[in-house]
């Protein structure tokens, strides 16, 4: 069971790298391989291919969040172009503090990103007490800190 799984790691590795690449030179191709080769050797070292617990994880929580996050980040995209282009400038940039809910690193990372990459807002501080966002708009920062973004990031903690 662990050889599958450690092939069908590299299988999947090399199939990403392929459809990234998109050139199909012999060079490139082996490349590839060998590229996917150490990242799953450097993941077999590392224990995370040795349980059915840890290593891969079938979840199509991530997806649905992603898709989420790229709306999310045109809209705002949208917003801070209708800003930019009005001819009063109408910013009033603010920083705003909030505690987060998630218990996890990985989740206080996903979080804090998530900010980051909205146009408009930017988190200037992160722990795990405390998030320090400053926005181009105060009702930009307000938006991040609702609870929609803090309940998503959440659900997609692994516990």
């Amino acid at each position: 069971m662990k050889t599958l799984r450690v092939l069908l790691v590299l299988a999947l590795l090399y199939g990403f790298w392929i459809l990234l690449s998109g050139f199909f030179t012999p060079f490139l191709l082996a490349a590839g391989f060998f590229c996917s080769l150490g990242v799953t050797l450097l993941c077999l070292r590392l224990g995370l291919l040795d349980s059915e617990d840890r290593g891969l994880r079938w979840n199509l929580k991530p997806i649905g969040y992603l898709i989420w996050l790229i709306v999310e980040i045109i809209k705002s995209s949208w917003q801070v172009t209708r800003i930019i282009l009005h001819p009063a400038l109408p910013i009033s940039p603010s920083l705003v503090r909030f505690r987060p809910s998630q218990t996890t690193a990985l989740g206080l990372v996903v979080h804090a990103h998530s900010i980051t990459l909205t146009p408009g807002t930017y988190t200037v501080e992160a722990s795990a007490d405390e998030f320090l966002v400053h926005g181009l708009t105060s009702s930009g920062a307000d938006g991040d800190v609702d609870s929609e973004t803090d309940r998503r990031v959440r659900a997609l903690e692994f516990r």
